[in-house]
């Protein structure tokens, strides 16, 4: 066995795997997250839909998803790998008792219920938007008198009718709190796998973790509570809501 295939299935090998391939994941969370906030346009979802379209003709981002499937994979199986061993680990040490309650944060001793909680959810949402307008073909197109844009999948109706199911926004809810502790911890463990450590910048990197774990959970759950909560079934702002909204921002 070469010492490539030694290092990669080592314990430290597997965790370099899960650093980088969760890194690496982060990237596409920043993207897909500006995206995804075209949304909140008022243009009965023009600028999403054109993104939508974009992002799934361009013959770059077309290849780069294969990428992206590789490192959700590579990143799921390795924390099914280190979670098997940790369990191992655990089991063989026999009456001996760690506390591990007491040596651990609690992201840290839960990352296998936070990611679960997140492969539930990226299932049924890739099921619901990417296989649906990709191989289902059952969105229903824009319209309109534009020829630019009338035969683009409709996503922006798509996603509205989804984010007014209340278990689907429950669940995406549940698994952006689930993605925030995940990268909290995730984040800055990272780092550290790779040896990226110092004492005068891992106090930083543990901040721009937090602030990252954050923002991107929060703007991710605002999004199907924003429309479950003041939108009609058009996406549109109801009339309630947007008083409130514009006494909220006042308020501001």
């Amino acid at each position: 066995m070469s010492w490539i295939s030694k290092t990669f299935t080592s314990s430290i090998g597997r965790k370099i795997i899960m650093s980088l391939s969760g890194l690496f994941l982060c990237t596409f969370l920043v993207v897909h997250l500006i995206g995804n906030l075209q949304l909140f346009k008022h243009d009965g979802g023009a600028a999403f839909n054109t993104y939508s379209h974009f992002m799934g003709t361009n013959p770059i981002i077309r290849t780069i998803e294969w990428g992206l499937v590789l490192g959700f994979g590579f990143h799921i199986y390795e924390a099914l790998m280190l979670t098997r061993r940790n369990k191992a680990a655990r089991g063989s040490q026999g009456y001996v008792s760690n506390h591990s309650e007491q040596n651990s944060e609690w992201t840290s001793r839960n990352m296998g219920i936070l990611g679960t909680i997140i492969l539930i959810f990226l299932i049924v949402h890739l099921y619901n938007f990417f296989w649906r307008a990709r191989f289902a073909g059952d969105i229903p197109k824009m319209g309109g008198a534009d020829p630019l844009t009338r035969d683009y999948d409709n996503l922006y109706m798509a996603v509205v009718d989804s984010f007014h199911i209340w278990w689907y926004v429950l669940l995406y809810v549940a698994a952006q709190i689930s993605l925030g502790y995940h990268l909290w911890h995730g984040f800055r463990s990272g780092f550290q796998t790779l040896g990226l450590n110092h004492r005068k910048y891992t106090p930083a990197i543990k901040y721009i973790g937090y602030a990252f774990a954050v923002l991107v959970s929060a703007g991710f759950a605002s999004m199907p509570l924003y429309f479950f909560l003041f939108t009609n079934a058009q996406g549109e702002l109801a009339a309630n809501a947007s008083a409130v909204l514009q006494s909220v921002a006042a308020a501001f």
